[in-house]
């Protein structure tokens, strides 16, 4: 069988990948050594228009500008940089998320831009959550998946300056970047091609960035799960012709870890639905970024160091293809899971479910404190909110109030579903333990309470990403393709996490 040549991600893994991929060269603080390209200057609705943009409220209004969020207005200057004027809304409901939305709306004003300077002023705000948010939607507005054109139009953002800012500002402005280097990585291996990222691959590449961001990576091939008794996974692999990996990744602080955070990525790597074939349509073309899940871990574990997280976290990226063939697992196998559970296949599209199952068993052998998975689990997460809010469920109610708060920090929305036990019945199993798919409805409440039985009494939060895992054309900071979606929230989390009391 002739495959595709491994092109992995950008450069061949020479620069997988940090801020290389969005060929960023600095963050200047206060002014830059020589004049930037064009200078972006934050309107909000009610305030005096700032001195910058020497035009009064009227004048911008009959030009069609009303500072409303992400707004934007071309003021062409021959002497000095160009101005381009953001719309930031009301000052009073003026937050981080709007600061960040305007950063990027500039950025996209000023695309055929190199070296773009900010002026945004949010006294409401602390100046840190300012500069870090400016950062962010700045860079990632940027990003743009083109290591497979021949003939790429992008202009890299080489030179970010932000005005107002000093030296005193260049913690926020480190935090910010880590972030975005966590939805970068994230980014990339989910818009690559399926036949450039297999499991095996995306082994290499954990390694990789393990050596160079201060984590451990275990890649388990496919005897060593046998060895184990992973029967989810390997179950979903038996159509393949690649190799399964479970890919494991342990980040210990320096200092004593408060705490052991074990984080599971979903990491298909490329679906077809197996015997239960999906239908070919663009969201069938989408199912390259069936990892996504995994992909958000592996962004995630890229900051810790240098986040400072003080827990100890591990993380699990179960990888495989889901693949019809004369080999496939079929409608009416059973599986069994690392921890002796059988389950009964009653959809072979139902499979992301059966590949972490093994590894929720391994984490709580393993004693984490609290768990979090992450999926591109359900359509119905898609059907029921949308393409901006992931879907949370859990069985720990400060499991979910923190992820909650981390998702306010990063503007990465998500909105708590009911686990809502009376459904549990519906994946009862005539001839096994548990069977892998419920009924017509509530499907992300059936998926979360298949994965609720393998979470046992350990403190745990679910995130259905499907639905937020990619956007069809530019949004704010969202890029078109793949988001990145949970690598940054998921690093707040566990940046922010102590360890729940936990029932013996």
């Amino acid at each position: 069988m002739q495959r595709s040549p491994n092109k992995l991600i950008p450069n061949d893994l020479a620069t997988v990948p940090g801020l290389d991929a969005l060929g960023l060269a600095q963050v200047r603080l206060g002014a830059a050594d020589a004049q930037p390209e064009v200078l972006g200057v934050g309107v909000t609705a009610d305030a005096d228009v700032p001195a910058q943009i020497g035009l009064s409220r009227e004048a911008l209004t009959s030009l069609g500008f009303e500072a409303k969020p992400g707004q934007t207005l071309l003021l062409p200057r021959s002497e000095e940089p160009d101005l381009i004027a953001v719309g930031l809304g009301e000052t009073a409901e003026l937050t981080a998320a709007g600061v960040r939305d305007g950063a990027a709306a500039l950025v996209r004003a000023a695309a055929s831009r190199a070296s773009i300077a900010v002026r945004f002023v949010a006294e409401a705000l602390d100046r840190t959550v300012l500069v870090r948010s400016i950062v962010e939607g700045a860079l990632l507005a940027r990003y743009r998946y083109s290591v497979l054109q021949s003939d790429a139009k992008r202009i890299d953002l080489t030179e970010l300056v932000i005005e107002g800012a000093d030296e005193a500002d260049r913690g926020a402005v480190d935090t910010g970047l880590v972030a975005v280097r966590a939805a970068v990585v994230a980014r990339d291996l989910a818009n690559t091609p399926p036949g450039h990222l297999t499991a095996t691959n995306m082994g290499e590449i954990a390694v990789e960035l393990g050596d160079r961001f201060g984590f451990d990576v275990e890649v388990h091939d496919k005897q060593q799960l046998i060895d184990l008794g992973c029967g989810g996974l390997l179950g979903v692999n038996q159509g393949s012709i690649e190799e399964p990996r479970m890919i494991v990744l342990r980040y210990r602080p320096e200092e004593e870890p408060t705490g052991r955070l074990g984080l599971i990525g979903k990491g298909i790597m490329y679906d077809s639905g197996g015997i239960s074939l999906k239908p070919s349509d663009p969201m069938h073309l989408l199912m390259k970024m069936d990892m996504g899940g995994a992909a958000a871990v592996l962004g995630a574990f890229t900051g810790l160091r240098d986040a400072g997280a003080s827990v100890e976290v591990v993380g699990w990226l179960m990888c495989t293809d889901n693949m019809p063939s004369s080999t496939a697992y079929k409608l009416g196998d059973v599986l069994t899971a690392r921890n002796g559970t059988t389950i009964e296949v009653k959809n072979t599209d139902a499979e992301g479910r059966l590949a972490m199952s093994d590894a929720f068993a391994l984490a709580n052998e393993d004693r984490v404190d609290a768990i979090v998975d992450i999926a591109t689990l359900t359509g119905a997460a898609l059907v029921s909110l949308g393409g901006h809010v992931a879907a949370l469920l859990g069985n720990d109610d400060r499991m979910i109030d923190a992820v909650r708060a981390a998702s306010d920090e990063t503007d990465e929305q998500v909105w708590q579903l009911p686990l809502v036990r009376k459904y549990r019945p519906q994946l009862d199993s005539d001839i096994a333990d548990i069977s892998n798919l419920g009924g017509p409805f509530a499907g992300t409440i059936t998926a979360a309470l298949f994965l609720d039985h393998f979470a046992g009494k350990t403190p745990w939060a679910h995130l259905d990403i499907a639905g937020t895992m990619q956007v069809e054309k530019d949004d704010s900071w969202r890029t078109r393709g793949a988001t990145g979606f949970g690598a940054r929230l998921l690093l707040q989390f566990a940046t922010d996490f102590t360890a729940p009391d936990r029932e013996e």
